[in-house]
């Protein structure tokens, strides 16, 4: 994908982060540089008008709702790989639902992203099998 691309994303992501109030932005903007600190190579993008990351397919996305934020691991499986970590959360089948108050914890966030990477490299490898 071109770097253009790559720079409009960027720019639509902080133009999302920037309408929304202040602790939801804060909170998010810290997801945001957790998801990139962890998989730097990861792209983002914007899908269904939302943040989302791609990383040998879709990895996570984010939004801010009226009285909530949500992660978006993808996946129904890792939700349900984690969900003894996450029984302090409301969950579905691929989201994650925290408030800038109670956000998701860093060692958790970085435990679902990695296995959303390995989980991906893995359908990845099958793929090209």
């Amino acid at each position: 994908m071109s770097k253009s691309i790559d720079n409009n994303n960027n720019i639509a992501i902080d133009k999302y982060l920037e309408s929304l109030p202040d602790q939801q932005r804060i909170a998010l903007e810290k997801l945001r540089q957790t998801i990139k600190k962890i998989v730097p190579e990861a792209l983002e993008v914007i899908s269904y008008q939302m943040p989302a990351y791609k990383y040998h397919g879709m990895l996570v996305g984010f939004a801010a709702f009226k009285n909530h934020c949500s992660f978006f691991p993808y996946d129904s499986k890792t939700v349900e790989q984690f969900k003894e970590e996450l029984k302090d959360f409301f969950v579905s089948k691929g989201t994650i639902r925290f408030t800038p108050e109670t956000p998701i914890s860093d060692s958790l966030l970085k435990k679902i992203i990695e296995a959303r990477v390995n989980e991906n490299l893995s359908k990845s490898k099958k793929i090209k099998k």
